[in-house]
């Protein structure tokens, strides 16, 4: 351990907090303070703990890596040092196993070429197109065919279907991201996953996927920062005899193109990508198949690792027996990072300072505020760090299937702390997915009695609901709520000119243009502590309502995310395991 985490493991310890290596004395919690009371130490508590997962030597907390590891033990002693979390893992301890299978590309064999009319072109490796991580195979070659199908949208209640009447057996399908415009944000969020698009096309027979990038996609996510991290691995869940889980084995081969090299496929055809892209945004695009044949080849290294979730659980105050002492409220809020990358201004580390260890160091200041209360729910609560959300979700899909509960436990509502972005005052927060289910009822009643204000998502485009942990949970039938960061300025603000130091919108929109998933989201920030101490009460005061609730949460009635995942779905495709 180096010294600095050593220091700051002792200041916790003490109640104290670091600051500039040093430690500051801090009053002991105070067990009476009630909820709706601010604690002055709580800020100071989160900035310790930020400071010290977001540190250099956690090597940003890439799944399967030492700096991961060092991030959970961390973790681990934080919620030890907690009176009344006892260890909610396995075995009695505070760890849960999670098996995973890591792939990595390799550059050597990649191929995505396009042959026609005699001629061949060859797309270049990097920086026009990338193979998918294949975790079936550790080489795959395919020759075939290929049929441009616009979003690849398979919805025909909505009166939607790109893939009616395409023969795709034995084809590679060619489609851009998304889902149409005119779906409502649940269900174009649902629709736009590429986890529903691959399995629908493996169902058709296709054998390969080209996905292409529109220029629209590179503003809010660039080609060259893909490609500069190419050889990043990616992770999988494995099942018990070692294979891995939610893969579509008949699709050997997938690839993506940037939109640079987007006209080299549709060369012949008479389109252009952009044209093919905005027929598609009008809702307009009809499939047709493209001349000559593609070529997917890549090789694969495929390894067993293995990760572990970070759980503590509070017992409820319900006596043994009772349906509340069986119902778990459990919050959640990911470990992992993206870990060491491609150097950008001389600096390789993401410490995801926001995201997540800020939204880790929230679920522990909540798990203190609800420890200390007066009085424990009747429900039991469980506290999950949860590894490998970069990955796919893959920590709280091993959970949310997985629970270590007693025998006849189960989970009923799940509360979700993912990348709060507090870089400018705020006196608000953002409930994303409250409308689902009676969680809103008890959100509003904790904002009501602690005076934060609940705004909509800013940005329903980037369909965030389906993006973060809580999705996980929502597919195995669990109401859910994610708390984000806040839009509305502090009143601190009034009278200031407007930039990303007073207005959160902007502050947010600088924080995803510059510095997500960058080196630059680290502790140098102007993270708002406060705000963060407030995020918890929130937090916090929401468990112990729902804990106290006569009822568990359910979903409401026609709600699309109750009507496909909930108690009484129908089985099929749509209840599958998440992966990434």
């Amino acid at each position: 351990m180096p010294p600095s985490f050593r220091l700051a493991a002792t200041c916790l310890a003490v109640s104290c907090v670091v600051f500039a290596g040093g430690c500051t004395r801090s009053p002991a919690p105070d067990a009476t303070v009630p909820l709706a009371h601010a604690d002055p130490v709580a800020p100071l508590r989160i900035e310790a703990d930020v400071r010290h997962l977001a540190d250099d030597a956690m090597e940003g907390r890439e799944t399967g890596t030492r700096g991961y590891l060092r991030a959970s033990a961390y973790v681990a002693e934080r919620f030890a040092q907690v009176p009344g979390l006892v260890p909610g893992g396995e075995d009695g301890s505070w760890f849960q196993r999670v098996p995973l299978l890591r792939a990595s590309r390799d550059a050597d064999g990649a191929r995505l070429a396009i042959v026609r009319d005699g001629a061949t072109r060859e797309l270049a490796f990097g920086t026009e197109f990338l193979p998918a991580l294949n975790f079936d195979a550790n080489a795959h070659l395919v020759q075939a065919r290929a049929v441009f199908v616009g979003q690849a949208v398979h919805a025909p209640g909505l009166d939607h279907d790109d893939l009616a009447g395409v023969d795709l057996a034995g084809k590679v399908a060619v489609a851009f991201h998304g889902a149409p415009a005119r779906f409502d944000n649940d269900r174009r969020a649902f629709h736009s996953s590429r986890r529903e698009k691959l399995q629908a096309l493996a169902d058709r027979g296709a054998v390969g996927v080209v996905w292409v990038n529109s220029a629209e996609d590179e503003v809010r996510s660039p080609w060259a920062r893909s490609a500069a991290n190419w050889a990043k691995p990616g992770l999988r869940l494995r099942d018990a005899d070692g294979a891995p889980m939610d893969t579509q084995p008949g699709l050997r081969g997938v690839a993506s193109v940037g939109a640079a090299a987007a006209d080299a496929l549709f060369e012949g055809t008479g389109h252009t990508a952009a044209q093919l892209h905005a027929a598609v945004l009008a809702g307009e695009a009809r499939a047709f198949e493209l001349p000559g044949t593609l070529v997917l080849a890549a090789r694969t290294r495929i390894e067993p690792v293995e990760s572990r979730n970070v759980v503590a659980r509070l017992p409820g105050a319900a006596p043994a027996g009772a349906s509340h002492a069986q119902e778990h409220v459990v919050y959640t809020a990911h470990l992992d990072h993206v870990g060491i990358g491609a150097p950008v201004d001389g600096d390789t580390i993401h410490n995801g300072a926001l995201d997540n260890a800020l939204g880790v160091a929230i679920m522990l200041e909540a798990a203190r505020a609800l420890a200390a209360a007066d009085a424990p729910p009747g429900r039991p609560a469980l506290f999950v760090a949860l590894t490998a959300e970069e990955q796919g979700l893959l920590g709280a899909e091993w959970f949310a299937t997985h629970p270590p509960l007693p025998p006849g436990g189960r989970l009923v509502a799940n509360i979700n702390m993912d990348m709060p972005v507090l870089l400018a005052p705020t006196r608000d927060v953002v409930p994303i997915g409250v409308e689902h289910s009676t969680l809103q009822a008890q959100v509003e009643q904790a904002a009501g009695e602690l005076g934060i204000a609940l705004s909509p998502d800013p940005f329903p485009e980037e369909v965030v609901f389906v993006r973060s942990d809580q999705y996980a949970f929502i597919r195995a039938g669990i109401p859910a709520v994610y708390l984000d960061g806040g839009v509305l300025a502090a009143p601190s603000s009034a009278g200031k000119a407007a930039d990303a130091t007073t207005a959160p919108p902007l502050a947010l929109r600088e924080f995803l243009r510059n510095c997500y998933h960058q080196p630059c989201d680290d502790v140098d920030q102007p993270i708002q502590y406060v705000d963060a101490a407030r995020l918890a009460r929130l937090n916090a005061r929401i468990g112990q309502l729902v804990g106290a609730a006569d009822e568990a949460p359910r979903w409401n009635d026609g709600d699309f995310f109750g009507e496909r995942f909930g108690a009484g779905a129908p089985p099929g495709p749509a209840r599958a395991t998440p992966g990434s």
